[in-house]
């Protein structure tokens, strides 16, 4: 199969032939329709992740139909669309039988800890744990961000943030998990405000249901508190400044919701996370038996993730693309077809 190689981090990955992968037992093989290009996808190219092994194929956020079905597997046949969380959870552990695939101990994740869906073909572990049947009306592109962007913020936002009609919700960043988490808070009924730098990500945000929108600046805090502390704080893009910013702008006992990752570490401002009585949440992904929720939302027209799609690139374009996102983040999401 044709896939986009890594073998060194930070230097330019080439499309290759390279094995299809083998279906194991309890496993699915998925031919990929489509995938997302995440920025999570540069930092494991940039070396930021410990569990990547090169040489190496990216891609966690998919979609596809099943190719071929492990040793095992119930329920599932070749020929059904899917998507799956980017984290494949063992379904047998602690945290799993509590429902919290999202934090499993032996999760393994496509484009991370195994090669990913930046190829024709890619499996999928633990299949009867995380596959999630697509809706017949849902096209690929759409449901690529359901196993990253969208989904993550849509735990982000309504179950790990509680964001409830009325509060206030500052998005810092709005890549394609940033315009996500608006789109979502929006739906839910808050008053969101969007920060970016990127004047052309604050359009789409407005566009998605920003009330107010932030060019960010050294005058972002006083922007935000003329606007009124908020209730909840999102930090989508993963930045110890953005964080700062944060927790000033958060009223007395409001709620930050950590997304972005922060590969670089983060300083807290303790004190004022003490004596404010301000939270601290962090929010890694969903699990695939949450996914019913918001696939109603989205079949009744509350959600419109098929809006985040601004660009559709081949696997060929894909390696440029990725060292692309070392200049920043292009506005919406960028979905490509193997």
């Amino acid at each position: 199969m044709r896939a986009v190689v890594i073998e060194k981090y930070g230097v330019l990955p080439e499309v290759r032939e390279v094995p299809e992968p083998e279906v194991a037992a309890g496993a699915v093989v998925l031919k990929v329709e489509a995938t997302g290009l995440c920025r999570s996808d540069w930092h494991g190219w940039m070396g930021h992740d410990s569990d990547i092994v090169l040489p190496h194929v990216p891609g966690h956020e998919l979609a596809g139909t099943i190719a071929a079905v492990g040793a095992g597997v119930s329920g599932w046949e070749v020929g059904d669309r899917v998507t799956t969380p980017f984290i494949c959870a063992c379904g047998e552990c602690e945290q799993c039988r509590a429902g919290d695939q999202q934090v499993c101990p032996n999760q393994l994740q496509p484009g991370f800890n195994y090669w990913g869906s930046f190829a024709e073909y890619v499996a999928v572990p633990y299949a009867e744990v995380n596959l999630v049947r697509l809706p017949d009306g849902m096209d690929f592109g759409t449901a690529a961000g359901l196993g990253c962007r969208f989904a993550t913020s849509f735990r982000a936002v309504h179950q790990v943030g509680r964001v409830a009609p009325g509060e206030r919700v500052a998005v810092f960043g709005c890549g394609g998990v940033g315009l996500s988490a608006v789109m979502i808070a929006a739906a839910l009924g808050a008053e969101v405000i969007a920060i970016d730098t990127n004047p052309a990500a604050l359009k789409l945000a407005r566009e998605y249901g920003a009330t107010h929108t932030i060019e960010a600046s050294a005058g972002t805090i006083t922007q935000l508190r003329d606007l009124g502390s908020a209730h909840v704080t999102i930090d989508a893009l993963g930045s110890s400044d953005i964080v700062q910013q944060a927790l000033q702008s958060l009223r007395p006992r409001g709620r930050h919701v950590q997304v972005g990752l922060l590969p670089s570490g983060v300083n807290l401002d303790v004190g004022r996370l003490i004596g404010q009585e301000l939270t601290w949440l962090g929010s890694h992904g969903m699990p695939a038996h949450a996914y019913p929720e918001m696939l109603n939302l989205v079949a009744t027209g509350n959600l419109t993730p098929d809006r985040l799609v601004t660009r559709t690139i081949t696997l060929e374009e894909t390696p440029a693309a990725l060292a692309d996102l070392s200049n920043g983040t292009p506005p919406g999401v960028t979905v490509i077809t193997p």
